[in-house]
């Protein structure tokens, strides 16, 4: 049967906390999951190379959207753009902020959490249990989170931005 997909995206420099996370679960995910890795210039595992589910790429550009559009789930870092194109597509996702991001990732990732666009899971909480559980977890529930951001007010990025900016002003 088909399996859904995951995308996980570490950010442009690639995030080696969630690299390393991920591939740690790999065997795990792969019994219900295709995933699409984007992990960072120079972060690629050739040992992982050719294994059956499991593709993954140094950085895409142009087809970047294409990956977007075939995945079910997606596991991200929160930067601005990030989220927002997260928002635009209606992908339920799992955020792990970068925790070196002058705290404006985790400001993102809460701000998504709680209008219920997201999941976040802190960098310093991965556990391999905790990481596969979560997923699933997301995969489960993706319709809600998917109802949520359909029924956002934030349809409009520059929007969306504004107010986690005033968001994070007012606290």
């Amino acid at each position: 049967e088909v399996k859904p997909v995951i995308l996980i995206v570490g950010g442009s420099l690639g995030a080696v906390a969630v690299n390393n996370a991920v591939r740690k679960i790999l065997p795990e995910l792969l019994k219900d999951f295709q995933v699409v890795h984007l992990c960072g210039k120079g972060k690629l595992d050739e040992k992982l190379t050719g294994l059956n589910g499991y593709v993954q790429f140094e950085y895409i550009q142009d087809e970047l959207k294409d990956l977007f559009a075939l995945a079910d789930v997606v596991i991200s870092r929160a930067g601005a753009n990030a989220i927002c194109e997260l928002l635009a597509l209606r992908k339920p996702n799992l955020l792990i902020p970068a925790n070196a991001s002058r705290g404006d990732q985790i400001l993102n990732a809460r701000s998504f959490e709680r209008q219920g666009f997201s999941m976040v899971m802190e960098e310093e909480e991965l556990t391999d249990e905790k990481l596969l559980a979560a997923v699933h977890k997301l995969y489960d529930s993706r319709e809600d989170f998917i109802n949520a951001m359909n029924q956002s007010s934030q349809q409009d990025p520059i929007k969306t931005i504004i107010g986690l900016i005033e968001d994070a002003a007012s606290k």
